[in-house]
């Protein structure tokens, strides 16, 4: 690039000179020999120098200009979004920087919404240090790995991932280029986008959901309603029953005044709740429990990324891993500006995780719950 600048910058000045020659032609006859003697200089300047140094440059390959790099960057990004494997570019802490069409399918996450967290989150806590590991020497330039990981969402799939390092122009560090593939080889399709619809069409998935949620708020008013006023452990435990099973597969009511108490856990099964004990769990070894009792504000995490946000069983694993947790909320029950109890909430395996409406929806649940709680005037 030097030697070009250095080309361009002769190149200008022989110009500037010829000009300057051009405008001497009028010189008397006495002056004229100096002149053409300069127009002989520059000849020869062209001759022996210009000429052969634009011919090595030539030979060299002359500078990409600005217009091919970008036409060979949207033809790289095209290429890298229409590739038919699941592909994300991630960097040395394994934070996704990049998310291809077929890798928003495969994994049921939007790329806007994966770009800039821990493509780690997405999988099984199990696997989430191995593979941190293993893109981390990548960026550090000690080969191509290859690891077998699964998907939070489904965790019974096995999915290879193989990772290897590119180095984008422009780039301080590395760049890990990651590309996923289920199991059985098979099984993956292209993604498919969806028909378009006609603008009348109206939403059947979202009206459904939204008739659940009203649905849901109906069914807890009416066991607030019936609930002895004032009883908190006894609201605790009605709520928690409405929020069982269609809304949530577990649900734990814990009373925040000192000293805190549990006062319901509801689990998939019984056996699941033997085998956790988190009925005799201290809700104040909770960080979640009392991190949203101080804070009075609710909590919703998708693919929680500390596993020991809920503490650990009586085994000493870590809670969230062992119930295979994917999304979970926990609200505050608050009363005259003080917060006297929670409810938290899991939903686990392949089930859809929670949404932002739902959140919004269990928040105006909990101050119904509030109210109900308090003690009768």
């Amino acid at each position: 690039m030097e030697k070009t600048d250095g080309f361009g910058e002769e190149l200008a000045d022989f110009v500037r000179r010829v000009a300057e020659l051009k405008s001497a032609r009028s010189v008397t006859g006495e002056d004229l020999p100096t002149v053409l003697d300069a127009a002989i200089f520059e000849l020869d300047h062209v001759a022996d120098q210009l000429w052969p140094w634009y011919e090595r440059l030539s030979s060299a390959g002359l500078p990409r200009t600005a217009s091919a790099d970008r036409q060979e960057q949207h033809l790289l990004r095209a290429v890298f979004q229409q590739f038919p494997l699941p592909v994300a570019l991630v960097d040395r802490e394994a934070v996704v920087r990049r998310l291809n069409l077929a890798a928003t399918a495969f994994t049921g996450v939007r790329s806007g919404h994966a770009t800039g967290r821990p493509l780690s989150g997405l999988l099984a806590h199990a696997d989430r240090a191995a593979f941190r590991s293993q893109a981390a020497a990548v960026a550090r330039g000690e080969g191509d790995r290859s690891l077998t990981v699964h998907l939070q969402q489904h965790p019974s799939a096995p999915v290879h991932a193989t990772l290897t390092a590119v180095r984008p122009s422009g780039e301080p560090h590395p760049t890990v280029l990651v590309v996923m593939q289920p199991g059985a080889l098979g099984a993956l399709e292209p993604p498919t986008r969806p028909a378009p619809q006609a603008t009348h069409v109206p939403d059947l998935a979202e009206t459904t959901r939204h008739a659940t949620l009203m649905d849901l708020l109906d069914e807890m008013t009416t066991a607030l309603l019936t609930a002895p006023r004032g009883d908190r452990e006894s609201v605790l435990r009605r709520a928690a029953q409405v929020l069982h099973g269609g809304f949530a597969d577990w649900v734990i009511a814990d009373a925040t005044a000192s000293p805190m108490t549990r006062a319901a856990v509801l689990a998939p099964s019984s056996e699941e709740a033997t085998a956790l004990a988190l009925a005799a769990q201290d809700p104040a070894a909770c960080p979640l429990v009392t991190e949203t009792t101080r804070t009075g504000s609710p909590s919703l995490q998708v693919r929680p990324e500390d596993p020991d946000a809920f503490g650990r069983d009586s085994q000493g694993a870590p809670v969230l891993v062992q119930a295979n947790v994917t999304s979970l909320l926990c609200v505050p029950l608050a009363a005259g500006g003080t917060v006297q109890g929670t409810l938290t909430l899991f939903r686990c395996g392949a089930r859809p995780p929670f949404s932002m409406a739902e959140a919004k929806a269990l928040d105006t649940m909990s101050r119904h719950i509030s109210l109900a709680a308090t003690e009768a005037p």
